[in-house]
């Protein structure tokens, strides 16, 4: 797959079938990930995975459990059970119905996969730098073998209790979680706002007007679901 259209194409999965990924593609997936830039090139982030030994079982059902609260949360917050959200065939209802089968069966996600981040100096707002690119090299890598998988945050309310569980010591920070597998349904092409919306030239809303999106692209709009 070429990598403009492996980028085009990566978009958030959340409905994966409950089959392992073998382990010869996990590995190319984790060599692309390694592959990615850091700070000084001192290659300090980490990939921890979760997979289907008993220490990682009780780790995904920790996630699992703050996800299925977060997102029951979310769904009365933001009304997705209100307006269009009573229409089944619409975006705001099909999205509802998506988030509620990644929550309700995370357990069964074949592989979660926690980049850590060896710190070398206290935890600051550029970290990220060293530790998230690698993140989406390791998405781009999946689509490419036909996986896919989302950047999460769900560990973060049970943090704690991992670093506890999987033993990951002081001084290292666990910076996303990623769930792995083969999706239900397809892949992209990804929709994001328009091109001319994002680019600014020489100025903070300075029109870039070479900033023109492919013929074809189709668009959506970023946000809570709207009534």
């Amino acid at each position: 797959m070429e990598v403009l259209e492996a980028i085009a194409t990566t978009r958030a999965i959340r409905r994966f079938r409950p089959e392992p990924i073998p382990e010869a593609d996990l590995a190319t997936i984790l060599f692309a990930a390694s592959r990615a830039p850091s700070g000084s090139n001192r290659q300090l982030f980490r990939f921890l995975l979760l997979r289907d030994d008993e220490t990682s079982r009780q780790a995904k059902a920790l996630i699992g459990g703050v996800a299925r609260e977060a997102w029951n949360a979310k769904r009365a917050h933001d009304g997705y059970d209100r307006g269009s959200g009573g229409d089944m065939s619409s975006p705001k209802a099909r999205t509802a119905q998506a988030m509620q089968e990644f929550v309700d069966r995370y357990e069964e996600i074949p592989v979660n996969v926690l980049p850590c981040l060896i710190r070398h100096r206290a935890p600051n707002p550029g970290e990220g730098a060293s530790i998230y690119p690698s993140c989406q090299n390791l998405l781009l890598a999946a689509r490419a073998l036909g996986y896919g998988g989302v950047i999460t945050m769900w560990h973060a309310a049970v943090e704690p209790q991992l670093r506890e569980l999987l033993a990951v010591p002081d001084g290292v920070g666990i910076s996303a979680c990623i769930p792995l597998g083969r999706p239900v349904g397809g892949h992209g092409p990804v929709r994001r706002r328009p091109l001319a919306e994002l680019v600014y030239d020489g100025g903070w809303e300075k029109p870039a007007p070479w900033a023109v999106d492919p013929p074809g692209t189709r668009f959506a709009q970023a946000g809570p679901p709207k009534s």
